[in-house]
C-alpha cells in the first residue's frame, strides 16, 4: 500500500458486511461525502451529494438500467449516474460524480481520498455550427451534452429572456416566498460556464426559421445559419376568453419577470381570484397562501389534478388546501374581469360578483412555435420529431414544443426534467451517436411542504391501487388501464420511485399493490 499512498491516502471505512446486496452506504472521509453501492462482490465508490441540489444519494436508488447498466438514481430529482464512472447519463444534474479507488482488503472496504482523473471526451465537429432556439431547461441540456460529449464546434443558444436558461420550477414555489434579495431563480448552468466553455449567447426573438437552409431570422432582422438547428423555445401561456382580461392586476406567470412582478405587487392585504387548478395554479396558491394572500382559486375540475393523479389523491390535495384556507369554486366560472382601469373584481356566470385585486391566470400553455413552417408541425402547433427528436434533416426539437411519436400515437410532455431528457437525445443525435430510449416522464409538485411525485406518459387509467397512508403523505399509487400498469405516483417513497425512474417496465410487470381505493 505503499506506493500508492505516495499518490494519495486511503482509508478503511466499513465493513463488506455493513452493505447489503444492491444496497448503499453514506461515509466520509475528512469533508468528503462518499456512497459506497455493493453488487455482485464490487464496490463503487462516488461522490454522496447530487450535485443539482445536493440531495443524499444514499437515499436514492442503486438499480440496473436497460440504457446504462448499473446506475445511481437521485432521490430528489431523478438525475441518474453511471455507477461505474460517476458520468450523468440522464438530467436533471449537469455535472458529473466524483468517483473513488475502492478496494476490499480482508472483509474491509478502503477508499482513496481523493478522485480518480476521468478521462475527457474526443473532440469532433470542429467546423460546425449548432443553433439552439430557446433559453429554457431542453437548451440548456443541449449546450451541456454537446460539450459534455465532445462537441468541439459553435454554438449559439438564442433566448428571448435577459437571463441565462434557469430554474422555471421554483418560479411557483420558493421563489414568492422569498425575500426580495432573494428573488433570482437558480441557473440550470453556472454563469460562467458559457464563456469557459466557448458558449455564445444571444437575446432576441425568433421570427422566422428556414429549415431547409437551417437559416433563422430575429426580430431586429439578424440572420443566423447553422449546420444544425435545435428548436427548443419552450410554450407560452394560454389566454382564456374572458372580458376585461386586459386590465391591469391580471397577470400569469411563466417567466422570471412574471414571478418578480407577482412577488412584488401582491401583498397580505390584497385578495387574489386565481382561475385554474392545474399543477401551477395549486403551487402558486400554496406559495400565496403562505405569504399570507388571500386565495379563491376558480375551476371547472371538481377535484384538483383528479385526471392525473387520480380522485383519491385529488381529493386529499384539495383537502390539504382547504386546511390552509384556500377557497375553491368549480360550479360557476369567470364571464369578466371588472373594475376601472385596474381589477376590482370578477363575475361569475351565476351572476356572484368577487371582490379582488389581482386575476392570476393558470389555464395551461401552447407550443412557442409561430415562427416554424406548418409542414412541421403537429396537434396544437407542436414540431413533430422522431426518436432522435429530428423534425427534419439537421432540425430538431425539445422540450414543450416538441411532440414525440410512441406507440403510435402522438405525446407533448410538458414536463421539466423531460425537457432535459429531449436536449440530451437531440444533442447526442447530433454528434451521431446511438439514439437512446426515452426514460419514462417524471415530474414532481410541491404543496404546502408536502411533495408528490409522478411518473408515466398520461395515458388514462380505469383503476387505481394505493399502498400506504394518504393522510400523511406517505403512499404509492399505481395507475392501470385495461390491468396495465401506465403510471405511478408516490409521496414519502423516494427510494421506490427513484428505482421506477430507471426501471419503470420492470416495475410495471411486478404485482400492483393489492390496497385498492
Amino acid at each position: 500500500m505503499s506506493d500508492r499512498a505516495e499518490q494519495q491516502s486511503f482509508h478503511d471505512v466499513a465493513s463488506l458486511e455493513e452493505i447489503k446486496e444492491d444496497g448503499l452506504k453514506i461515509v466520509t472521509i475528512g469533508k468528503r461525502s462518499i456512497v459506497l453501492m455493493r453488487r455482485e462482490g464490487r464496490i463503487h465508490a462516488l461522490g454522496g451529494k447530487c450535485p443539482h441540489k445536493g440531495a443524499p444519494l444514499n437515499k436514492g436508488a442503486y438499480c440496473k438500467s436497460a440504457s446504462h447498466g448499473d446506475v445511481l438514481v437521485c432521490p430528489w430529482h431523478k438525475a441518474v449516474f453511471s455507477a461505474e464512472t460517476g458520468k450523468v447519463v440522464e438530467p436533471i444534474a449537469f455535472e458529473d460524480l466524483p468517483r473513488y479507488p475502492v478496494e476490499i482488503v480482508q472483509g474491509r472496504i478502503i477508499v482513496g481520498a481523493r478522485p480518480l482523473p476521468s478521462a475527457p471526451a474526443v473532440a469532433r465537429q470542429e467546423g460546425e455550427h449548432v443553433l439552439v432556439l430557446g433559453g429554457g431547461a431542453a437548451a440548456a441540456s443541449v449546450v451541456y451534452t454537446l460539450r459534455h460529449e465532445g462537441f468541439a464546434g459553435k454554438i449559439t443558444i438564442i433566448g428571448d429572456e435577459e437571463w441565462a436558461p434557469y430554474d422555471r420550477t421554483m418560479l411557483s414555489k420558493s421563489f414568492l416566498l422569498a425575500e426580495p434579495s432573494r428573488r433570482q431563480a437558480p441557473d440550470i448552468l453556472d454563469k460562467n460556464y458559457y464563456i469557459r466553455h466557448n458558449i455564445t449567447r444571444l437575446q432576441g426573438r425568433v421570427t422566422a426559421l428556414d429549415h431547409h437552409t437551417k437559416t433563422v431570422t430575429l426580430e431586429d432582422g439578424q440572420t443566423l445559419q447553422g449546420d444544425h438547428i435545435v428548436i427548443a423555445t419552450g410554450s407560452r401561456p394560454r389566454s382564456p376568453d374572458i372580458a376585461g382580461i386586459e386590465r391591469d392586476g391580471v397577470m400569469g406567470l411563466h417567466s422570471q419577470a412574471d414571478a418578480l412582478k407577482m412577488a412584488e405587487e401582491i401583498t397580505p392585504d390584497q385578495p387574489v381570484i386565481l382561475i385554474g387548478g392545474g399543477l401551477i395554479g395549486l403551487e402558486v396558491a400554496s406559495s400565496l397562501r403562505q405569504k399570507g394572500v388571500g386565495v379563491t382559486i376558480i375551476t371547472n375540475e371538481g377535484v384538483p389534478m383528479e385526471a392525473q393523479l387520480g380522485r383519491e389523491i385529488g381529493l386529499r390535495l384539495h383537502q390539504l388546501h382547504e386546511e390552509n384556507s384556500v377557497a375553491f369554486i368549480s360550479d360557476a366560472q369567470v364571464t369578466r374581469i371588472y373594475g376601472e382601469g385596474r381589477v376590482e373584481g370578477v363575475e361569475l356566470d351565476d351572476g356572484m360578483r368577487l371582490p379582488c385585486r389581482h386575476v392570476l391566470i393558470a389555464t395551461g400553455v401552447q407550443p412557442q412555435s409561430d415562427y416554424v413552417r406548418d409542414s412541421l408541425k403537429g396537434p396544437e402547433g407542436s414540431v413533430l420529431v422522431d426518436e432522435a427528436m429530428r423534425a427534419a434533416p439537421g432540425v430538431y426539437a425539445a422540450g414543450d414544443v416538441a411532440a414525440v411519436t410512441k406507440d403510435g400515437r402522438v405525446w407533448r410532455v410538458e414536463h421539466w426534467r423531460h425537457a432535459q431528457v429531449q436536449g440530451r437525445i437531440a444533442a447526442q443525435a447530433i454528434m451521431g451517436f446511438p439514439v437512446e430510449k426515452m426514460p419514462v416522464p417524471w415530474f414532481w409538485t410541491q404543496q404546502f411542504g408536502k411533495k408528490i411525485e409522478w411518473l408515466g406518459w398520461g395515458e388514462a387509467f380505469d383503476h387505481v391501487l394505493i399502498e400506504g397512508a394518504l393522510e400523511d403523505f406517505k403512499f404509492l399509487a399505481t395507475y392501470r388501464s385495461n390491468n396495465r400498469v401506465v403510471a405511478l405516483s408516490g409521496a414519502g417513497r423516494a427510494t421506490e420511485m427513484a428505482r421506477a425512474a430507471v426501471s419503470f417496465d420492470e416495475f410495471a410487470e411486478k404485482e400492483a399493490p393489492s390496497v385498492p381505493l
